[in-house]
């Protein structure tokens, strides 16, 4: 697995709809059970539970668990800092337009892929 502190060694997050925990695991280098454990400390993750209560994460899931690590493991912030500091209450508007705005081109471009996958 990859050094913790190496956060621009992560793997490129593939083309995909979904990824198990055990993918997020490796393309985000952090252990399934903190994955876990941070789904109960960081209200904004919620991966989609299927059958069994397995969990299948989103590509934007996996970016926001790149971002927690990187607050953690790099930047040097508690959970409860890291929480503060991805809370959207202490958004700016900017900050929270900005946000939509890429998650609608984000949207756009996973059109786009599927699109082209198609033909």
């Amino acid at each position: 697995m990859l050094d913790p502190a190496d956060n621009e060694e992560l793997p490129p997050i593939p083309s995909k709809r979904y990824f198990t925990i055990g993918e997020v695991s490796d393309l985000c280098a952090v252990k399934p059970h903190v994955l876990r454990y941070w789904e109960q400390e960081f209200p904004q993750l919620k991966p989609v539970k299927r059958r069994g209560n397995r969990r299948y994460y989103q590509r934007h899931d996996v970016v926001l668990i790149r971002q927690i690590r990187n607050l953690l493991y790099v930047e040097g912030f508690t959970i409860s800092g890291a929480r503060n500091k991805l809370a959207p209450e202490t958004a700016t508007p900017f900050d929270r337009e900005r946000a939509q705005t890429v998650q609608a081109l984000i949207t756009e471009l996973e059109d786009l892929l599927r699109y082209l996958d198609e033909r």
